[in-house]
């Protein structure tokens, strides 16, 4: 367990309590973090937020996350975790990773992603050094994954879909040094917590 940068989920269900249940009433919330100014908009059912982007750099293919993954990319990148591009969405939904394989890489999780059959791309993140053997929809993937596939598409306004097991789909707009990530959320749960003194 650690404690990360930027969280998509925290973000995402903080502001959705702050609009829907304790009656923020102004357009947008902002939030001050370790990872800088996050800002979130709701518009009806969506919710947007205003996140940096981080470019991936181009690596060696570590033998170990081959290993890992049990299949080959057609490339490898990095930026706080590994990014395992391939060639079709068939191919990341199939994957059946190692997940004490890929708890011993040297960076924080590892991100697979390939061009989408009904949006632009899609992915799938592990995190098991973390705890998180796969991640159900991650924000901060998408901060990496939208500049990479902005500059393969060449546009700046792309669909996505996380396909883990419950899966979310996200719509990415890179603007500048910044990505706009836009989502849904939905209330679950409520609870009273009592403190006995």
């Amino acid at each position: 367990m650690a404690e990360v940068d930027l969280c998509g989920h925290a973000t995402l269900a903080t502001a959705h309590v702050l609009f829907q249940h304790e009656g923020f009433a102004g357009p947008a919330i902002s939030f001050h973090t370790r990872n800088g100014e996050l800002v979130v908009r709701c518009s009806g059912e969506l919710y947007e937020m205003n996140f940096p982007a981080k470019e991936p750099t181009a690596c060696h293919v570590p033998e170990l996350l081959v290993r890992a993954l049990g299949a080959q990319p057609l490339e490898v990148l990095a930026a706080d975790d590994y990014i395992a591009v391939f060639a079709n969405e068939a191919m990341v939904r199939a994957l059946t990773p190692n997940m004490s394989l890929l708890a011993e890489l040297d960076l924080r999780g590892v991100m697979v992603t390939a061009p989408g059959l009904k949006t632009d791309f899609v992915s799938r993140f592990f995190a098991p050094k973390l705890g998180i053997p796969e991640d159900p929809v991650t924000g901060s993937a998408h901060c990496v994954l939208a500049p990479y596939w902005a500059k393969h598409l060449s546009r700046s306004s792309m669909t996505a879909f996380q396909c883990s097991r419950r899966g979310g789909e996200v719509g990415c707009r890179l603007e500048g040094d910044r990505v706009f990530l836009t989502g849904r959320a939905v209330t679950f749960m409520q609870a009273t917590i009592w403190i006995a003194h």
